[in-house]
């Protein structure tokens, strides 16, 4: 199971296209030491603690201090939960499930737990983002019997949630995914049609800038740090699934060795990664990697990671 899977795309302007020197990276591996075949880390403070799951069938949070001391975090009397995000202060954001199977999103501020719900769209909704004032951003589904069906991308604070979606070049389905200090948020959205599947955003202060690297037929934005380093992966034409990092608007590749899709998902102000990726058998395991000051041709031979990137520039829009 994968958290975050809606489609989208669009094409974009690229003003230059050049080889470069990708970061190197210490990389280490994480998978539950009970179900090792399926881990997902999702988030990742400066502390360096990450929020993740494990469980293909029946997700169960966590938080994870590394390299092995897993805490576990469920939503009271839930049946399923998925810890998405964790702030510098170690409160949490994520998503759990009823009894009665309906998806909510939560936080876990200072061990209370609360339900974050739009009120207004109750059927379905996921918190995937927290930042340092607890503003939390996510999704929630449009309710067919109000007449307008789809996702829209929220933030949240206090109780009252901002839509997303009348900000962005396609009013239909979207996802916001994470925020940082300054407000700026994360995600993607659904082309009204064409080709491309999802088109990943970055929203500053009501500005939208799309991102696209090396013109993927599918890209998604998941995480941003407070240096502005965007995170997430992004689909090349022969359909492989890669992470990604933008630092000023130039794009890496991130791929671990032996992995077939990777996806980073977050990414803390000391340019930590996290995220996890599936193997030649198809399971999904959880990866933490941290920037070394290393020549880049050794680290990538010892991280075994492979870059290439490309220079873009954002569209507002």
């Amino acid at each position: 199971m994968k958290v975050f899977a809606i489609g989208f795309g669009i094409t974009m302007l690229f003003t230059a296209t050049s080889v470069v020197q990708a970061a190197s990276y210490n990389f280490q591996t994480v998978q539950y030491p009970t179900d090792p075949t399926f881990t997902q880390l999702l988030g990742i403070n400066n502390a360096g603690t990450i929020a993740g799951f494990h469980g293909a069938a029946i997700a169960s949070g966590f938080t994870l201090t590394l390299p092995n001391s897993f805490t576990n975090q469920n939503y009271p009397n839930s049946v399923q939960t998925m810890v998405t995000a964790i702030n510098n202060a170690g409160s949490t954001a994520g998503i759990y499930m009823d009894s009665g199977g309906t998806t909510h999103g939560y936080t876990d501020i200072g061990s209370v737990f609360k339900t974050v719900d739009d009120p207004n769209h109750p059927v379905f909704n996921q918190a995937l983002g927290i930042n340092d004032a607890n503003t939390t951003v996510g999704y929630f589904a449009l309710d067919k019997a109000q007449g307008v069906m789809g996702q829209s991308a929220y933030s949240q604070s206090n109780g009252v949630f901002t839509s997303i979606n009348a900000l962005l070049p396609s009013n239909n389905n979207s996802q916001a995914v994470g925020i940082n200090n300054a407000g700026n948020i994360v995600g993607f959205y659904l082309p009204a049609s064409g080709p491309i599947t999802s088109v990943g955003f970055l929203d500053q202060n009501g500005v939208i800038i799309t991102l696209d690297p090396f013109g993927s037929t599918n890209t998604q934005a998941l995480g941003i740090n407070n240096q502005g380093e965007i995170v997430g992966f992004y689909t090349d034409a022969g359909g492989v699934q890669h992470g990604y990092t933008d630092i000023g608007g130039v794009f890496a590749s991130f791929d671990p060795a032996g992995s077939v899709n990777t996806t980073i998902n977050g990414v803390n102000d000391l340019g930590q990664l996290v995220g996890f990726y599936n193997d030649v058998n198809g399971n999904v395991i959880g990866f933490a990697a941290t920037p070394t000051p290393e020549p880049a041709s050794f680290a990538l031979l010892g991280a075994g990671l492979l870059g290439l990137a490309g220079m873009l520039r954002r569209r507002r829009t």
